[in-house]
């Protein structure tokens, strides 16, 4: 396994396993790497033996006054989970290979980013555009693995590669929880024992509600119910909780049988959580 910093050793690197005639997949980190992300990759593999992990803290994708600076980076420790699965590449480049002196170029997605995450976090699914079309083309990755946890983050990239013409697959994998059903998630690492049990009405409160929409319940009871759950759990706030579709992201007040999901974020402590269940 390489631990790669430069670009021009990463095109290098990746022209040596094109050889193989094998598919190149890309599984794209801010590192923190934990069960979730290892699941990426073992699907990845389960393609390719070509697997390149990238793990770069973005800056374009924070606002201001979010956890940035905080935000935890210890390639070493990523590193050493990732030799036991035998990936070829780690590409963990320095923010000069990715915006270099002179870097002057934004990227915008609208409609698909009004709302939710895109709202509560301006600018943010923006520079997640910038770094993941940078990443695809730094790679020329053929397959590219995203974890349904953030299922607007994951509808969005689609969109991004549809409409620029990258000729890429896009795959969601499906989230990977506790053993209690909360999320995995780096930013997990934040709360305290207390939290993390206060924590779990997120996921309880959504699949709750998931399931009372399947069966026939009002689709504004059941959100009310989630939400009013999940505060007298010790959440502080609720962001947003919506039933949306899949495709549109229009947010449904009536569920008819069509693909859709609950997505949620809220904060418990000084940290925010986000969710999905697929409702259908």
């Amino acid at each position: 396994m390489k631990i790669i910093h430069n670009l021009d050793l990463l095109r290098q690197s990746i022209s040596l396993l094109r050889k193989s005639g094998q598919p190149i997949a890309l599984v794209p980190t801010m590192g923190a790497l934990h069960k979730g992300h290892l699941s990426l990759v073992r699907e990845a593999q389960k393609m390719t033996p070509n697997v390149i992990v990238s793990i770069f803290v973005n800056p374009t994708q924070f606002g201001l006054n979010e956890d940035l600076e905080n935000y935890p980076q210890q390639l070493e420790a990523d590193a050493a989970l990732l030799t036991s699965l035998n990936i070829p590449i780690i590409w963990a480049p320095q923010n000069a290979s990715i915006y270099p002196k002179g870097f002057a170029t934004s990227m915008q997605i609208n409609g698909l980013g009004d709302n939710f995450c895109g709202a509560k976090r301006p600018g943010h699914f923006d520079g997640v555009i910038l770094i993941v079309s940078k990443l695809f083309n730094q790679t020329g990755a053929d397959i590219a693995f995203f974890g349904e946890k953030d299922y607007q983050q994951l509808t969005i990239i689609r969109q991004m590669a549809l409409d620029l013409d990258f000729n890429i697959e896009i795959i969601g994998v499906p989230t990977v929880r506790s053993t209690q059903g909360l999320a995995l998630s780096s930013r997990n690492s934040y709360l305290s024992e207390d939290e993390l049990q206060n924590a779990l009405a997120l996921p309880q409160a959504l699949q709750k509600a998931a399931t009372e929409i399947q069966n026939g319940k009002n689709v504004q009871t059941a959100l009310s119910d989630a939400e009013n759950k999940m505060l007298q759990s010790g959440f502080q706030s609720i962001d947003y909780i919506n039933l949306v579709n899949t495709k549109s992201f229009k947010i449904l007040k009536k569920w008819d049988g069509q693909e859709a999901r609950l997505l949620a974020a809220a904060f418990i402590g000084k940290t925010r959580l986000i969710d999905n269940f697929p409702v259908k």
